[in-house]
């Protein structure tokens, strides 16, 4: 039996399963708030209780007779975490009597032959506890009263999740599995809305409906973890609500997945960019690439729905040269044309990362390094004033992830601001570090440093 039991947190919509989610793996993961179907996509992350390892699954309310597509999508996904899970917390609102969508929870849930946790949400006082008999009316017998906004009934509900993952003989893992972890590739893939970002992730993992996917703009709105992997590697693919222009942007749910997607660059080690091929490149697009940028990232640039696109290698070459125009500040980031809806190049992705992930943990030995730098120096020698001459005098690799460099210069106030892009321009030429950000710190000599 696999080790990692997994868990489904369902209920109708609004009864507080993402907070109850969030509770759970001890962070802010999962968006929350009072309008009803926030959540859309399966969410998942891994928790550890008594040192077993769980993957824990928050999904959309589940409602009868949902009718809209994207209601009945949220539905679909619901049913499938519950097939997949090995026992399920079923989670209803302590505050309100039971509703029709409570018992078609229910039903489902019944048919699914899974061990079921009955909680009652939202207890936020003793008192309140006296409401919640009237969940017999559901066939789970008692709940387990908590509120999950207030950490209360916490420890009565992790025991009794426990209690039933033992009865279904999960064992924590050993020690040496335990310790040994291979290393994952964080990729987070970022676009303006409709790029299509949850049909890149489904094409990876071949699971059409892992996420929905939809025409309608904003369809995300979690960033969603998914893991996969390729070749006997390892990714954690993250995908992100669609960014507009910040004047377009609305208060709320829409602002805060927005700023989710964001924050998922800083636990990444790779962003994907993803730009439909047919819309003009926008303000949003430049400004994913700079956060990419400024965090140290790698960065990869997609151009989306080539199967809407016209076709020859001119067409291609004049988008390359749009790019080089637009993202001058970043041409070290590859670009690869694909298309999510027909599985064209979309592992080329992955295989891109690869290379980027070996480009962030290069080193280049100090005595090579300054003999070309000397090389350089020499050849193309840096412009000087009347009074101070700059000179080159050595350098070393201070660090990667991204690769950083320390460049001692002779005189070094006065080195003209272009110089280190030259440098930089150079060191790519020779050494690659295609795919990621490099630094170069110029630094005077030490007694020139005293005396500033």
């Amino acid at each position: 039996m696999d080790p990692s039991p997994t868990i489904a947190i369902v209920g109708r919509p609004n009864v507080g399963k993402s907070t109850l989610f969030n509770r759970l793996i001890g962070k802010r993961y999962a968006v929350i708030a009072e309008e009803a179907g926030t959540t859309r996509d399966r969410i998942s992350h891994k928790v550890d209780i008594d040192d077993y390892e769980i993957l824990l699954v928050d999904t959309g309310g589940i409602q009868h007779g949902a009718q809209e597509n994207i209601e009945e999508d949220v539905q679909t996904q619901a049913k499938i975490a519950i097939e997949e899970a090995d026992v399920t917390i079923f989670v209803i609102n302590s505050m309100q009597d039971m509703t029709v969508d409570d018992f078609a929870a229910a039903d489902i849930l019944r048919k699914s032959k899974k061990p079921i946790i009955l909680v009652a949400n939202k207890c936020d006082n003793p008192g309140m506890e006296a409401n919640i008999y009237n969940t017999y009316e559901l066939g789970f017998g008692e709940p387990i009263a908590i509120s999950a906004i207030h950490k209360i009934g916490m420890e009565n509900l992790q025991n009794e999740i426990l209690k039933t993952i033992k009865k279904l003989k999960f064992k924590k893992p050993t020690k040496s599995k335990a310790n040994i972890k291979k290393k994952i590739t964080n990729i987070c893939l970022l676009g303006r809305p409709n790029a299509g970002k949850s049909s890149l992730i489904n094409a990876l993992i071949d699971d059409p409906q892992k996420l929905i996917v939809s025409e309608i703009p904003g369809t995300t709105r979690d960033s969603t973890d998914t893991e996969l992997i390729y070749k006997d590697n390892k990714y954690n693919l993250i995908d992100t609500a669609g960014i507009r222009r910040p004047g377009k942007i609305s208060r709320g749910i829409e602002k805060f997945s927005v700023l989710r997607g964001f924050q998922s660059i800083e636990r990444s080690d790779v962003v994907v960019l993803l730009i439909d091929g047919n819309e003009r490149i926008a303000s949003q697009d430049c400004s994913i690439a700079s956060h990419a940028l400024e965090a140290e990232k790698g960065l990869i640039i997609a151009v989306n729905k080539i199967d809407l696109l016209e076709s020859g290698e001119e067409h291609r070459e004049r988008l390359l040269r749009i790019l080089k125009k637009k993202f001058p500040f970043v041409p070290w980031a590859p670009v690869v044309f694909i298309s999510a809806k027909n599985k064209k190049n979309t592992y080329e992705i992955l295989n891109i990362s690869d290379q980027i992930m070996k480009e962030r943990e290069k080193r280049i030995q100090t005595a090579e390094l300054n003999s070309f730098l000397q090389k350089i120096t020499f050849k193309h020698k840096p412009a000087s004033t009347k009074i101070k001459k700059p000179k080159f005098m050595y350098a070393s690799q201070v660090d990667i992830n991204p690769p950083k460099f320390v460049l001692f210069f002779k005189n070094a106030s006065v080195l003209h601001f272009s110089y280190p892009r030259y440098l930089e321009n150079n060191i790519r030429a020779e050494y690659g570090f295609n795919g990621t950000p490099i630094h170069l710190k110029i630094r005077g000599k030490a007694e020139e440093e005293q005396k500033d």
